[in-house]
């Protein structure tokens, strides 16, 4: 059996606890429970030093992606954001190969020369998430996106999140369906409603993992799956370890893969 790279999200571990305590604070528990990669979480960066974090985390060993709520398109913009250069810049400092980001309001009238023309000045590459949003939420949008980037040969790929499709009613399997071409990256969460009836991101159950597992059937094989779910415990490594070891076996293949 093939065990395939796991991520952890450090917003897994509850966005109070880790401003507390600082994102660099989770590095050594990442790589002792044998996570692959460290997502660092913008939203989350206190007062740490970049510098300081990227020599930490590449002294464990992991690979690092950095995740940032940016939308690359503004609404009503045909430029792309004009805070992606700062943020690539800030995932270079911390060591990042990835940057995550949001599609935003994209349209036929966006200039993706300009795009391109960014992107060429930095070697991170920009991971486009489905987010939970009616611009950057939904198939549609981000299938014309992505038809762009591949025609264009941008270095562009997605990031897939299984459970966000459930903000916006959208179909998961479908979406692997159409988009799982350009998928390089995973979020995994299940989502359920709570008592005010609002959907939040919780760990799987075993139907969860079953879905998951068709779904991942329809990407491309092996790819990184990231943990985007709550990891409350007193053993934070023993949890950390049993979930990690639960999603490097999903996704084994069984015959051709599709992405009609």
């Amino acid at each position: 059996m093939n065990l395939y790279p796991v991520s952890i999200s450090l917003s897994s571990y509850g966005a109070d606890v880790v401003r507390e305590r600082g994102q660099a604070s989770f590095i050594p528990l990442l790589a002792r429970a044998g996570a692959s990669r460290i997502e660092l979480r913008e939203e989350l960066f206190t007062v740490e030093n970049h510098e300081a974090l990227s020599l930490a985390i590449e002294a464990q060993g992991l690979e690092c992606l950095y995740s940032s709520p940016l939308e690359l398109w503004n609404e009503g913009q045909t430029q792309p954001n004009a805070n992606l250069e700062a943020t690539l810049l800030r995932a270079t400092a911390c060591g990042a190969t990835w940057l995550k980001v949001s599609l935003g309001h994209f349209n036929q009238n966006c200039d993706m020369n300009a795009l391109a023309s960014c992107l060429t000045r930095h070697a991170v590459r920009v991971l486009v998430e489905n987010d939970q949003t009616v611009q950057g939420g939904r198939i549609e949008p981000l299938s014309r996106f992505f038809a762009r980037v591949q025609a264009l040969d941008l270095p562009v790929g997605m990031t897939f999140d299984i459970g966000n499709w459930q903000w916006q009613d959208q179909s998961a399997i479908s979406a692997a369906k159409q988009l799982g071409r350009y998928v390089e990256y995973v979020h995994c969460k299940a989502v359920a409603r709570n008592a005010l009836g609002k959907l939040i991101a919780t760990p799987p159950e075993p139907s969860d993992l079953h879905q998951w597992e068709q779904l991942l059937r329809q990407i491309v094989p092996g790819v990184p799956r990231a943990i985007e779910y709550p990891l409350q415990a007193e053993d934070l490594l023993a949890l950390s370890q049993q979930h990690i070891s639960t999603l490097a076996r999903l996704g084994q293949p069984q015959g051709a893969f599709s992405h009609a």
